[in-house]
């Protein structure tokens, strides 16, 4: 009987090592997927936004320092802030209307853009660069593809701690919303990931403009470094 209950006690052990080193290796993996998600943003929003301000610097355009200026902001954001496995709401905010005035800067009085913001940003925390990729997805997709006038809207409202964030923008009728890249599927991937039951994401293709619709609970940031 004693032998049997070491040998029941070796066995559990070994197979309780095995399952946590199984978790540990299933953990660095969904991380190693994250940052590699994380990482597909950088280079085309990059590719994207220095090409607009190589456009400028051609036509030695006054509005070309201020796009540096801009971009100098974004890439502190991108190369600093987004090492952080959260942000602040405020923060990812901020660097969204950066990207809007550069795009308004290349589109000049050819696009229509609202942006509307409701209840309290701040002492919010969301993860990095999920909410940007819309926002690129709906000039590049969207707009840029256009003959006539082009339009985009953003909505962000925060009612407690849930977010909820609309973007439209008009398109053109051929344009399917397979077309639509790997910004929205990879965004989809990412919260799947970071947000498991707490997060709602829709896409409706409505033939003449997209609409991409996000909900996510998201976390106090006073009570996050409380440690509550």
């Amino acid at each position: 009987t004693t032998a049997g209950v070491v040998c029941f006690i070796f066995l559990f052990k070994h197979w309780f090592m095995k399952q946590q080193q199984w978790l540990q290796a299933e953990k660095e993996k969904v991380t190693a997927e994250l940052q590699l998600l994380k990482a597909q943003v950088h280079p085309h929003f990059l590719f994207n936004t220095l090409n607009n301000i190589y456009s400028f610097s051609l036509g030695q355009s006054p509005k070309t320092p201020g796009m540096i200026l801009k971009l100098s902001s974004l890439l502190s954001y991108m190369l600093y802030d987004c090492k952080a496995d959260e942000v602040l709401l405020e923060k990812e905010i901020e660097v969204m209307k950066d990207y809007i005035e550069l795009e308004e800067a290349r589109y000049g009085d050819n696009i229509d853009i609202s942006l509307n913001i409701e209840g309290d940003i701040k002492d919010k925390c969301i993860a990095p660069l999920l909410l940007l990729p819309f926002l690129e997805n709906a000039f590049k997709h969207g707009t840029s593809d256009q003959l006539e006038k082009p339009w985009l809207s953003m909505d962000i409202a925060v009612k407690q701690y849930t977010l909820h964030c609309k973007i439209a923008n008009s398109k053109n009728n051929h344009v399917p919303l397979s077309a639509s890249g790997i910004g929205i599927e990879n965004v989809r991937k990412r919260l799947q990931f970071i947000y498991p039951g707490r997060h709602e994401l829709k896409t409706s293709d409505e033939g003449d403009f997209f609409v991409v619709s996000l909900r996510v609970e998201l976390i106090n940031y006073g009570m996050k470094y409380r440690g509550s």
